[in-house]
């Protein structure tokens, strides 16, 4: 039972920073009757694409850590092998991009590591919980959680939603938070660029 109250719950979302992106996600609102898996539930509900997306990350930061301290010998072989992950994180992240729904895929407003706001053409109620697919191509990498409308805004033409992260595993919690950090860089590198330009 959830005994948060929604301005705990938007606080709770407001903790961690968020960056203005766009990210294609792909929603399926949960009927009244449906439960949020709690974390211990959220692996067997989980696609396998997913799953297996999550462990290949963790092998991979696992095996380059123990070169970092060979020195200069490793640097060859660390590059090598940071090759070699990238190659099979573009495999993965084109396995995960077949797990999009066209059907049921909205674009994000903002993301961060506490939830995410997004786009639709039709409101969502308030405290309406989700089964939630973000695909972050440039990390070549995808979220599965579950979220909760905390807020329905509408904005002209449409309405900006946001959800918290009811049932998401850490490491995907982390992955968010580091992509949006990497998203600024690219942002202000950008930026930085521009003004050299002028």
């Amino acid at each position: 039972m959830d005994t948060q109250t929604l301005a705990d719950k938007q606080a709770q979302f407001d903790e961690f920073f968020m960056i203005a992106h766009d990210l294609p996600i792909n929603i399926v609102p949960l009927d009244g009757s449906t439960p949020v898996p709690d974390s211990h539930e959220l692996e067997n509900a989980m696609p396998y694409a997913f799953r297996i997306a999550g462990e290949m990350a963790s092998i991979e930061a696992q095996a380059l850590r123990p070169l970092r301290h060979l020195g200069e010998q490793a640097a060859a072989l660390t590059e090598y092998l940071n090759h070699q992950a990238r190659k099979i994180d573009l495999m993965m992240s084109y396995i995960l991009q077949q797990q999009d729904d066209e059907q049921r895929r909205f674009k994000s407003v903002k993301f961060g590591g506490g939830g995410v706001v997004v786009e639709s053409p039709t409101p969502f109620e308030i405290g309406t919980n989700a089964e939630l697919k973000l695909f972050l191509s440039e990390e070549a990498a995808a979220v599965y959680c579950f979220g909760e409308v905390i807020t329905c805004q509408q904005e002209e033409d449409s309405y900006h939603i946001a959800f918290i992260f009811r049932s998401i595993r850490e490491q995907d919690q982390e992955l968010l938070v580091r992509a949006s950090l990497h998203v600024q860089t690219q942002q202000l590198r950008k930026r930085a660029q521009n003004k050299q330009e002028k």
